[in-house]
């Protein structure tokens, strides 16, 4: 891992009663000569650099189409083919990070060629095969690399109060393809394919290699230096985060992690979550067609739905700081069931306002998703660690996410979208109820402590 920091600076390493370490005395100018907020700052902009090259690509579908006469079966695959090798560069990517082989600045840099291929590919070559190969494949690992960079990096500089952060990083995924987003539920043409992926391909390029460039860890077990980690003194704001979402027992490797059941947990929930949220925007402007809605008014309800995802992830991460980590989640778990329900009553009703706040709901709940496991992960299993962790939980329940979107497809093929929406309802309540069991690992239930029989003093007085 590669770390900057300046060795006059003096630092000690203190250990809690549970025997974790915290190094502190080091503060973020101490490190990089700048305020780790610049960390959030630089995240943000490369999670929203690649998954606009993504949704470039995407918007460019209906003009492929025609130029190379692509199917829209191929349109699909293709972007199939790049959601898996982003999921599945998630953990391997993790590790490296974590064992130093892979600096921040090297796999933003991967990650930004990735994107500026992935966009020049399918302009200039038109075998669909080949362009599988060339444009899902490394658009898909570029993506990968600066996901698990990006989310992962925030969540080290700030370990006391790591959800606000993590949710507005994680919001350049949705905030990023707004305007993608909206070409492609409208069917405007971009007048050619080759210059407008040329120029989206290069730009975006640009944004995650300048922002990767100036992207540092800091030192592990690294503990702010205003705050002590063993009173759980700081601010009135850290105090209660800190009180509702105290940080791990201890830092957890990935085998000691695949051990303990809170994992497979997580996984369990995210995997129903994440089906239910792609489901939510994938449905929906077909659903509104279906429904007798125009063009227009699904392009503007698609677009608040995206903008909703990335405000659904800085709200949960702020309200999780105030509520706590699992509380927040059940809450986003019920929220995003029931507003499948409710997007398809309003659809039968034909209520084009009650769609637009269905769906806006269900985008709130389904972008607090990612952000919310991403800090409770670092939570639970610490930070030393957790690109590797929450890569192997992302990037297998995203995969086993898209097996359970495309039976929910198929159920929408066989039963008509109302039984889609039901199933993806009813996934979305039944997630819940894992999310009632991440505890973090380690940590004794206060229900079962035991009080002392014989206090101190009445010990004292006996004898």
């Amino acid at each position: 891992m590669t770390t900057t920091h300046h060795p006059s600076v003096p630092c000690r390493e203190v250990t809690d009663r549970k025997g974790r370490v915290y190094r502190v005395g080091e503060s973020d100018v101490d490190l990089m000569g700048r305020t780790r907020a610049s960390m959030v700052v630089l995240s943000w902009a490369g999670m929203t650099g690649i998954t606009s090259a993504e949704l470039a690509f995407a918007s460019a579908g209906g003009t492929l189409h025609q130029a190379h006469a692509w199917s829209g079966g191929t349109i699909v695959r293709l972007l199939g083919v790049w959601v898996f090798f982003q999921a599945a560069t998630a953990y391997p990517a993790g590790v490296l990070r974590e064992n130093g082989r892979l600096p921040a600045r090297t796999a933003m840099s991967f990650g930004a060629v990735g994107a500026l291929l992935a966009c020049l590919w399918p302009a200039f070559v038109p075998d669909a095969a080949v362009a599988q190969a060339g444009s899902g494949v490394l658009g898909g690992i570029g993506a990968g690399l600066v996901q698990a960079t990006c989310l992962n990096t925030v969540g080290k500089w700030y370990p006391e109060r790591k959800g606000f952060r993590t949710g507005l990083v994680g919001s350049g995924l949705a905030f990023g393809s707004v305007p993608f987003a909206v070409l492609v539920a409208s069917g405007l043409d971009l007048g050619g394919h080759r210059a407008p992926l040329t120029a989206a391909g290069i730009g975006l390029c640009l944004v995650v290699a300048v922002a990767g460039r100036f992207l540092v860890d800091p030192p592990r077990n690294w503990w702010p230096a205003d705050v002590d980690p063993l009173r759980l003194t700081g601010t009135p704001k850290t105090r209660r985060a800190l009180r509702k979402n105290p940080p791990a027992v201890r830092q957890y490797t990935v085998k000691e992690a695949v051990r303990t059941p809170v994992l497979w947990m997580m996984w369990l929930c995210l995997l129903c979550t994440a089906g239910v949220a792609v489901h939510g925007l994938a449905v929906l402007v077909p659903f509104g067609d279906r429904s007798g809605f125009t063009d227009g008014s699904m392009a503007g309800a698609l677009a608040l739905t995206v903008v909703a995802y990335g405000t659904g992830g800085v709200a949960a991460g702020r309200i999780s700081d105030r509520w706590g980590r699992r509380n927040t989640l059940i809450a986003v778990c019920i929220v995003l069931g029931t507003a499948q329900f409710g997007v398809l009553v309003s659809g039968q009703a034909g209520s084009m306002p009650l769609l637009l706040l269905c769906s806006v709901v269900s985008g709130l709940g389904g972008g607090a998703v990612l952000p919310l496991f991403a800090a409770m992960t670092a939570d639970h299993f610490g930070e030393n660690h957790n690109a590797a962790i929450h890569g192997l939980l992302h990037g297998t329940a995203l995969i086993a996410g898209l097996v359970a979107s495309g039976v929910i497809a198929l159920v929408a093929g066989a039963w008509d979208h109302h039984g889609a929406f039901v199933l993806a309802g009813s996934l979305g309540l039944a997630s819940a109820v894992p999310a009632l069991f991440l505890k973090s690992p380690g940590r004794p239930n206060a229900r079962r402590i035991v009080p002392n029989p014989h206090p101190l003093g009445e010990e004292m007085s006996l004898t």
